[in-house]
């Protein structure tokens, strides 16, 4: 691979026909630091988390109301036509009244508003004038994953990437920390949102009345293990439950068990803090103790392991892995973590470094494209700048990599085993085939390969392009080659 190939390709989301060769290819890359749009027009009417949240509080409190008409039915699992597996009780089966029409019109608006928000995701990808920048906000939200495969997280995956993750990509890893984990998407998904100290007010209240209101630790566990410190980062459960107490308290506004037993204020949607669910005390994490100062406990926690040495190196190798190799080079690692830990977390001048690694340079391509990757990349070399909403969902789906539903917190993974096998490389073969029939002769292959992979193209692959039995072949065969899997 040359520089150019590298640029486009292993930092980019591929190239599009007719922009230009990048001359020089690092500065390239920087200058795209200025041409992000955090909020580009074209995401002016996306769905927001207020809104996400209003059609979730309408559906929690119609189907309460449907359970305490029909005594609590018991819940089963069915799956819908050609869809993900959902959560249903017996109530759905049942005639409907006025409360499931609203129940259900609630859940469909989320569910369409998950299919618009993986629309514009793809729309931002193909047209952005900083695709590097655009690589990084994918990096980042799977890195803070939520998995949208149930209702209470579906209509809030698109709102969680375009608020808290975009707009935080080129500050600091500290801000978006802290947008990320006060967002009502990562609240919902990992229970936080009804957490509750065991002494708080209402914990004592309720253990009092012979019912408990326990402390979930989902949050608190996957914001040390995943978010920022790493596995093995010196941490033990105690730290983990001690930050949970910590956080209790920490609830979305109009949602959640929690905030409508502590009468907590705010519109739905909203962070807010409950401080009838908080426990009070001091907290000792990992060897520091933090005093009891309601919402700002977790907040000094937070600040701390943002800037921890082992979240540098946690979020240095994993930014290694995605951009230069599946076995992180330790020369680059170590560059990269310095510069996060020299400048505290301030992410340009993390990519600057990452950017400036010799080992990203390495003309022998490193990285198997996921299949977003590949999807992405796929529709910008065909100059493609839009794709109706449910036929992205739908090739996401097929492919093996459904839009932000990786299926836990850990999000997708970002190496080649998980993506390289016979059955997956065959889905995109099929793919390939359906592009190339909907391209039609518009395209000729043989020239586009060469200028998607500038100096790149092996003779190989442009002798097969050449020798296709027809101009749909041609396409077919360049989206399947080795030059187009790999970055």
């Amino acid at each position: 691979m040359t520089d150019a190939a590298i640029a486009l390709n292993r930092f980019g989301l591929g190239a599009r026909p007719g922009d230009d060769v990048p001359g020089d290819a690092r500065r390239w890359l920087v200058a795209q630091f200025d041409s992000f749009e955090p909020r580009p027009a074209l995401m002016a009417s996306a769905p927001t988390s207020r809104q996400a949240a209003q059609s979730l509080s309408e559906y929690q409190q119609f189907r309460q109301q449907v359970r305490a008409e029909r005594r609590e039915p018991a819940m089963v699992i069915q799956r819908e036509p050609a869809g993900p597996r959902r959560v249903m009780d017996e109530a759905d089966a049942a005639p409907m009244g006025d409360a499931e029409r609203v129940a259900i019109a609630a859940r469909r608006r989320n569910r369409d508003a998950y299919t618009s928000a993986v629309g514009l995701r793809m729309n931002a990808a193909l047209v952005s004038p900083a695709p590097f920048v655009e690589r990084l906000v994918h990096f980042w939200a799977n890195h803070f994953a939520i998995s949208a495969d149930s209702m209470r997280a579906v209509g809030f995956a698109g709102p969680f990437e375009f608020e808290a993750i975009r707009p935080h990509v080129l500050g600091s890893f500290r801000d978006m920390l802290f947008a990320v984990e006060q967002h009502p998407a990562m609240l919902m998904y990992l229970d936080q949102a009804q957490s509750t100290g065991p002494r708080s007010m209402l914990g004592s209240r309720a253990a009092a009345n012979g019912r408990k209101l326990g402390l979930n630790e989902n949050l608190a566990r996957e914001i040390m293990e995943l978010h920022t410190l790493g596995v093995r980062a010196g941490y033990s459960q105690t730290d983990v439950t001690e930050f949970a107490k910590a956080m209790t308290g920490w609830t979305v506004g109009g949602l959640g068990r929690g905030a409508r037993l502590a009468g907590a204020d705010g519109r739905a949607g909203d962070f807010v803090f409950a401080d009838r669910l908080h426990e009070p005390g001091a907290r000792s994490i990992m060897g520091k103790s933090y005093a009891d100062g309601g919402v700002r406990q977790a907040s000094s926690v937070l600040d701390d392991l943002a800037a921890h040495p082992a979240t540098a190196k946690h979020i240095a190798t994993k930014l290694v892995r995605h951009f230069i190799a599946d076995d992180p080079p330790p020369a680059a690692v170590a560059r990269v973590e310095a510069a996060f830990l020299e400048s505290r977390g301030d992410l340009p001048i993390v990519y600057r470094a990452l950017v400036a690694s010799p080992e990203a340079w390495a003309p022998a391509p490193a990285k198997f494209k996921t299949p977003w990757e590949w999807s992405v990349s796929t529709m910008r070399g065909l100059g493609l700048s839009e794709l109706g909403t449910p036929q992205t969902v739908g090739l996401l789906q097929q492919l093996g990599q459904p839009t932000w539903r990786p299926g836990s917190p850990a999000g997708w993974d970002d190496i080649a085993a998980s993506w390289a096998g016979p059955d997956a490389i065959m889905r995109r073969v099929e793919a390939a085939e359906r592009f190339a029939s909907r391209a039609g002769t518009e395209v000729d292959a043989r020239a586009r390969a060469a200028a998607l992979f500038p100096g790149t193209l092996t003779p190989a692959t442009a002798q097969a392009i050449a020798r296709a039995e027809s101009p749909g072949q041609g396409i077919a065969l360049m989206l399947v080659a080795p030059e187009f899997m790999r970055r």
